[in-house]
């Protein structure tokens, strides 16, 4: 819905809009303006000659912008910390590529077997179905019920137990 403009309010040419010549000179209010940049207003300081100072690699300061205000508190700073990854090694039943913390080398870890409290279960329990002449200590020779004990090839020492229970 557009609306037509309203009636000039003085003389009028055939087309219904101001005769040439009718505007005001140029500079007296109601003079149409001109495109382009607005002249600089009042408060602006004088343009200071060699301020700041011209800097290397950079084209000159145009004349008539005054230099940027500093702040004269720094603003809030963020600081990203990043945490190193923890790599937490399951040590079960098979050897473990890992890092002998006694001796500090490289190491693919050796198993062996004890003895541990999953055994010492399943002795009692075997015990009291009726199998105490000897077969309650099959536990104690099985790989499957005993402790898994991961040493260093190098210095050793133990590194980890896995226990079953």
């Amino acid at each position: 819905m557009s609306q037509n403009p309203p009636p000039y309010p003085g003389p009028t040419d055939e087309k219904g809009g101001p005769p040439p010549g009718s505007y005001p000179p140029p500079g007296q209010p109601g003079y149409p303006p001109q495109a382009g940049y607005p002249p600089p207003q009042a408060g602006y300081p004088p343009p200071q000659a060699g301020y700041p100072p011209p800097q290397p690699g950079y084209p000159p300061q145009q004349p008539g912008y005054p230099p940027q205000p500093q702040p004269l508190q720094p603003g809030p700073t963020n600081v990203v910390v990043t945490q190193p990854t923890v790599l937490v090694q399951r040590f079960l039943t098979s050897p473990v590529h890992t890092s002998c913390p006694h001796c500090k080398a490289e190491v693919v870890t050796a198993t062996h077997f004890e003895s541990g409290t999953f055994s010492w279960v399943i002795c009692i329990i075997l015990c009291f179905v009726g199998c105490d002449l000897g077969c309650c200590l099959i536990p104690f020779c099985m790989e499957g019920c005993q402790d898994v004990i991961h040493t260093c090839p190098n210095c050793h020492q133990q590194i980890a137990r896995w226990s079953r229970m």
